[in-house]
């Protein structure tokens, strides 16, 4: 299990508990956290969970694969270094204390 800080654009934070095995957007839907829409439910379909990983944590989330590169040319505003689909992390006790803002928007 790992504590998963959700950052609002307007900087409200939530930390919830999120299991291993699960991913990131997982946890954010389970525990309705505004700002992550998960419209394709996880396939890599669409960026509608798109976030910026804080950059302390960028080394330790696993490294992104092509499918998840082509979908983030379509999320608002990605950052090239810090943009990441959450339905593509998933979550381990390596990643107890991640933090992650989401983007003014999802497109």
């Amino acid at each position: 299990m790992a504590k998963i800080t959700y950052v609002e654009h307007n900087g409200t934070e939530h930390v919830v508990d999120v299991a291993n095995g699960m991913t990131v957007m997982e946890g954010a839907r389970d525990n309705n956290i505004p700002g992550i829409e998960a419209d394709c439910g996880g396939a890599c379909a669409c960026s509608t969970c798109h976030v910026y990983v804080d950059a302390a944590w960028m080394d330790k989330v696993p490294a992104k694969e092509d499918m998840e590169e082509d979908m983030l040319d379509f999320a608002y505003q990605p950052d090239p270094e810090r943009s990441r689909l959450t339905c593509q992390i998933k979550v381990t006790d390596a990643l107890d204390g991640l933090r992650v803002q989401m983007p003014e928007k999802q497109i």
